[in-house]
């Protein structure tokens, strides 16, 4: 039992380090970030088809009403992509993965507008929190200032983030998430498509390795062994364990990209992560 829960453990660090990548290779990868998503969105829906087709997954959507939250869910996770990327862009690693990291506190705040639960006041104190942090991270407000502009797409992409769980927990929660992520690629390689068209490609040779790496290990194996880790661990134990996706992507971006995080970006980044703690522990309880 203990080497089965060491197992269980160990792929869902695995999954949150994959995931993790996305930082360091959405802002190393020299192409127009439309392009980066639509090449991410249409390998991962390669290798996802041949996952569900090999593992007996049905693509089957049940009921016409589905085809809404259905669009609108890859709409928002097309959003939720790109505007993550141009944070990314536009500061560096550490300042767009810890804005995102904003979204179970958009969640929690959301969560009564979509669904049937009463509103928590604790939620004021962890919004509060989460504004500080944001606060911390913020060198000076200068709208003009592309770190500015950075933490504000990563805000923007947790709302849309968060508005895309909210409407995927409300209408179609007992599909398979593995298929409902096949779709979602499926409809942001259509929206993103016409990019191809008028946006410049003349690096994809050189970077073509590395948008497979994206799509293949990040967006694929990464989110596959993280749905596969829901099984063995409840929702609040693998937020708790998916806090560490910043830390890894800080530490990879370091590594990778010689990004050494302020200490502003250290006592922000420490306030938010310390909210995601608070509510995944309040949660659980």
């Amino acid at each position: 039992m203990e080497n089965s829960h060491t197992k269980n453990l160990s792929v869902l660090l695995l999954a949150t380090l994959f995931i993790s990548t996305s930082g360091v290779l959405g802002r190393y990868i020299a192409l127009p970030t439309e392009i980066i998503i639509w090449f991410r969105a249409a390998l991962a829906m390669v290798f996802i088809y041949i996952f569900c087709r090999y593992k007996k997954i049905s693509l089957k959507i049940k009921s016409s009403k589905d085809y809404k939250p259905f669009l609108i869910s890859g709409v928002l996770m097309a959003a939720h992509w790109v505007t993550y990327f141009y944070a990314l862009k536009l500061s560096n690693v550490a300042l767009g993965v810890l804005s995102l990291y904003t979204f179970p506190i958009i969640i929690a705040l959301l969560e009564p507008l979509f669904l049937k639960v009463k509103f928590n006041p604790i939620y004021i104190i962890l919004g509060c929190m989460v504004l500080l942090g944001l606060y911390i991270l913020t060198p000076d407000f200068d709208i003009e200032s592309s770190q500015v502009k950075g933490i504000l797409f990563g805000v923007f992409s947790a709302f849309c983030y968060a508005v895309r769980i909210l409407i995927m927990k409300q209408h179609v929660a007992n599909y398979n998430g593995t298929m409902l992520m096949f779709y979602q690629t499926v409809i942001i390689t259509i929206i993103l498509l016409p990019t191809l068209f008028f946006m410049d490609l003349s690096a994809l040779e050189s970077q073509f390795p590395y948008l497979l790496l994206l799509a293949f290990l990040t967006t694929a194996i990464g989110h596959s062994l993280m749905l596969h880790s829901l099984k063995f661990f409840s929702a609040s134990t693998a937020s708790i364990i998916s806090s560490l996706q910043p830390i890894f992507g800080i530490i990879l971006a370091f590594l990778f990209l010689q990004e050494t995080p302020s200490w502003n970006t250290f006592w922000g980044g420490s306030l938010i992560l310390l909210t995601v703690v608070v509510e995944s522990l309040r949660s659980n309880k």
